[in-house]
């Protein structure tokens, strides 16, 4: 959550920042800013509301420096408005500063710098920041900003400029992304790399604790404790236009329909099919040591990520003999956890940021525990605390609401499964009957992507209803969880969803005619019993969805509607299934007029508590 870009160099700063905003809005934010250093002065734009309207408004202005910053914000401390927003300044407004994050301690500091003269004119946390700096200035900003940090408790990913010093940016992190992004004669600072990609593929990415100060041509980098580190560009492996429309109305939708590609390029290279078996070369280093000789997994995962984690105990537990716990990172870390030798920690994250993620972890470590990852961003937090883990290589996803991801994390962790279980007793012959069923997926869900139209039509029957109840049974319980996450995030639905056997201990009370449910009805071991729980429904007038498999002609005798995905393995019918949700999602809350790719109060990376 939350937006920073900074640009120095060579060219007017303005259009470069905007530009950052632009690419940064998918992160959530409710207000947006800039300010520029101009002939000694600073010029600072901001305002509640969308970056096209801080735009319109900065348009009147002709902004030419070189040096700036610019920041979206997803309120916390104070509502949006234009004194919320950031940058925030100090007195004289001779400091500007942008933050994500949160600082914990900022009431008490706030008391303390009020007794002596400063005065506040915001209700956010962050303005302490350059009140603090500004106590500490003495002619040297690292310094400065050194020293203020040193005060503050909390979370920080921040960006600083004085208009003593047009010719360097300041910026530090900790618990928050920040990245630097090298250029020709020109330097970028962000929280995403994607609001830098037209402009370099070269970024560095910035550890806990880093402080970094940035020229035209050069960066130096220490860090709290005054020791001066070097970190090396790399290349950035997205391409700048996996972030464009292309011709679709929404990210979400293009998203959709680019999982048959994220599906094949999780598999590429780590499939043996003549084996049986799943290879990935980030795990390597552990296979022997952690991995072959664990007796015990613990994935732990928020939102989406944490139903994906859900999916794979049920796979883990068919082609493995590990002991699988799935937690809410939020709730691990405050909890007693009873980490014993032989556990291995398994972490997934989107953005390999998600800061309770970040926390359970660190308690996980703590206790001695092997530590995995499953991320999707090059150099997040997440990868480079763990001993091994595996990429996504899904390229950026736009859209709040996770399709593409969330797809490639089930297929990912079904392949994590095969790994293990072929070390222990999966035969060779059931090995190879995985792979070919994992190699066959995006096809599967190319045959659910043909079917949009349908899908289209059976939402706009739907799409006004206020009430929807997701069941499944098994690996469908996860996926009807995930499906009733989708509607709410995009449409605003009430949706909730509940393993089908739990529906008489209180779900079903809400069935009537004008309250929906969808039935994740595939073909597998507890297909009768979910068609029993779809009789109950159907007796009590409730309208049903089924998300059939391909031949199940009888399912339509009970089901109002129904959405054919193709018979694959049982454990992988899921993930075509769950593209006929999100589908079903969009559309619904495109028959609605809802702002897809932006919903209301969500941001796509929580990175604050």
């Amino acid at each position: 959550m939350c937006g920073i870009i900074g640009y120095i160099g060579n060219k007017p700063a303005t259009p470069i920042l905007i530009e950052g905003l632009r690419r940064l809005e998918y992160r959530g934010y409710d207000s947006a800013g800039i300010a520029v250093i101009e002939n000694d002065a600073v010029c600072r734009v901001r305002m509640p509301g969308k970056v096209e309207k801080l735009a319109a408004k900065i348009a009147q202005h002709q902004f030419e420096g070189t040096i700036g910053i610019g920041h979206t914000r997803w309120a916390t401390h104070g509502k949006p408005s234009e004194a919320n927003a950031h940058p925030h300044a100090n007195g004289d407004e001779s400091i500007m500063l942008i933050h994500n994050g949160i600082i914990e301690n900022h009431q008490s500091l706030c008391s303390q710098l009020t007794g002596r003269g400063y005065h506040f004119t915001s209700e956010t946390d962050t303005e302490v920041m350059a009140h603090l700096i500004d106590d500490a200035y003495r002619g040297d900003l690292v310094q400065a900003v050194k020293q203020a940090l040193g005060q503050v408790t909390g979370t920080y990913g921040l960006v600083v400029m004085h208009t003593r010093h047009p010719d360097q940016l300041v910026a530090a992190r900790r618990g928050s992304p920040m990245v630097l992004g090298v250029g020709d004669g020109e330097m970028l600072l962000a929280s995403d790399v994607s609001a830098f990609l037209r402009l370099t593929n070269k970024v560095v990415y910035l550890e806990d604790d880093d402080i970094v100060s940035v020229t035209t041509k050069d960066f130096t980098i220490d860090t709290l404790a005054g020791e001066q580190v070097q970190r090396d560009a790399e290349p950035i492996e997205w391409q700048d236009n996996a972030a464009d429309l292309e011709g679709f109305p929404h990210y979400m939708l293009k998203e959709i329909f680019e999982q048959p590609e994220t599906i094949t390029n999780a598999i590429r290279g780590r499939l043996v099919e003549s084996e049986g078996m799943a290879h990935f070369g980030g795990l390597d280093d552990v296979l022997e040591e952690g991995m072959k000789a664990a007796q015990h997994l613990v994935i732990i995962s928020c939102g989406t990520s944490y139903y994906a984690g859900l999916y794979a105990r049920y796979v883990f537990e068919k082609l493995t003999d590990l002991i699988v716990e799935v937690e809410i990172a939020s709730e691990m870390r405050y909890r007693k956890t009873n980490i014993r030798p032989g556990t291995v920690v398994l972490a997934i994250s989107q953005s390999g940021e998600t800061a309770d993620t970040v926390a359970a972890m660190r308690e996980a470590e703590r206790k001695g525990a092997l530590l995995l990852g499953l991320v999707n961003v090059v150099g997040s937090t997440i990868s480079r605390m763990t001993k091994a883990g595996v990429y996504n290589h899904g390229g950026p996803e736009i859209g709040v609401a996770s399709t593409k991801i969330f797809i490639s994390q089930c297929c990912i962790l079904a392949m994590m499964a095969l790994l293990h279980g072929r070390f222990n007793h999966l035969s060779v012959t059931d090995g190879m009957e995985v792979v070919n069923g994992l190699m066959r997926l995006p096809d599967h869900i190319h045959r659910v992507l043909k079917e949009a139209n349908h899908i289209h039509a059976i939402a706009a029957k739907y799409a006004q209803a206020n009430n929807f109840l997701f069941i499944g049974r098994k690996y469908n319980y996860p996926m009807a969880l995930e499906g009733a996450l989708k509607l709410k995030e995009i449409s605003y639905i009430h949706a909730e969803g509940c393993a089908a056997g739990e529906m008489k201990h209180g779900f079903i009370a809400m069935i009537d005619e004008n309250f929906p449910t969808v039935c994740l009805a595939t073909r597998d071991t507890t297909y009768e019993k979910t068609v029993s729980n779809m009789q109950e429904i159907k007796s009590r007038n409730g309208r049903i969805i089924a998300i059939a498999t391909e031949g199940d002609d009888e399912i339509g005798d009970i089901a109002d509607d129904v959405i054919y995905t193709p018979a694959t393995l049982d454990f992988l019918q899921p993930i075509p299934a769950v593209v006929a949700l999100q589908l079903f999602a969009y559309y619904c809350a495109m028959e609605r007029g809802c702002d897809i790719d932006q919903p209301r109060n969500l941001a796509k990376s929580v990175t604050v508590e």
